[in-house]
């Protein structure tokens, strides 16, 4: 039986104990219904599951005991990044949360000329902090070890400015498919608009 897995950002070690974060408590007590000697899985995003054991519930919150880690997660054949036109909500979310079931190491969102959302501030910091915990809960539930990046929001012109080499324009009008491409030397970004797609000037 697959044990219910939990994020934690706090250094993990065989023999700790600590306090789960109020949200994960609240899901592992209210939604699973899960009691005191009831395991779970716990990861950082090192790389590494550690197999935990609920030892407390009350007051001070839940508290689990850190038993040993598992394997690493392999190290994938190619790194890939998703530089990520951004969308509105939950297109967006969805986004998110399938690049990372799919593997990618990092997501570059992107304010591009079609993108209907505009955020700046503190609106954009909690947008930020929202897309972070969607990445998070996609790592929960497909077995994840490893947390992608998620880098600052900014404009497709700033982006394109230090854009990396290897970058692949995913474009429907494209007269080259990806499969006529020779196999990557090294990581490859794959670019993508926001739903109304990139403008021609853009691409």
């Amino acid at each position: 039986m697959r044990l219910p897995r939990f994020y934690v950002d706090q250094p993990l070690a065989p023999g700790k104990t600590l306090r789960l974060p109020d949200g994960a408590a609240r899901h592992l007590s209210q939604v699973l219904r899960l009691a005191i000697d009831d395991r779970i899985a716990v990861f950082n995003g090192d790389g590494r599951d550690y197999r935990a054991r609920v030892s407390g519930m009350g007051r001070p919150g839940v508290i689990l005991d850190i038993g040993e880690g598992g394997e690493p997660e392999p190290t994938p054949p190619l790194t890939i990044y998703l530089a990520l036109g951004i969308s509105r909500g939950e297109r967006m979310d969805y986004a998110i949360q399938k690049a990372v079931e799919l593997g990618v190491s990092g997501i570059r969102p992107l304010f591009t000329e079609r993108s209907m959302v505009q955020l700046a501030g503190e609106r954009l910091e909690r947008r930020m902090a929202h897309w972070r915990g969607v990445a998070i809960g996609a790592c929960e539930q497909s077995g994840r070890r490893r947390l992608p990046g998620l880098e600052p929001a900014r404009t497709f012109s700033d982006w394109l400015s230090e854009a990396p080499a290897g970058v692949l324009l995913l474009d429907p009008e494209a007269s080259q498919p990806l499969v006529g491409l020779g196999r990557p030397e090294g990581p490859i970004t794959l670019l993508v608009g926001p739903e109304g797609g990139l403008s021609p000037t853009e691409r």
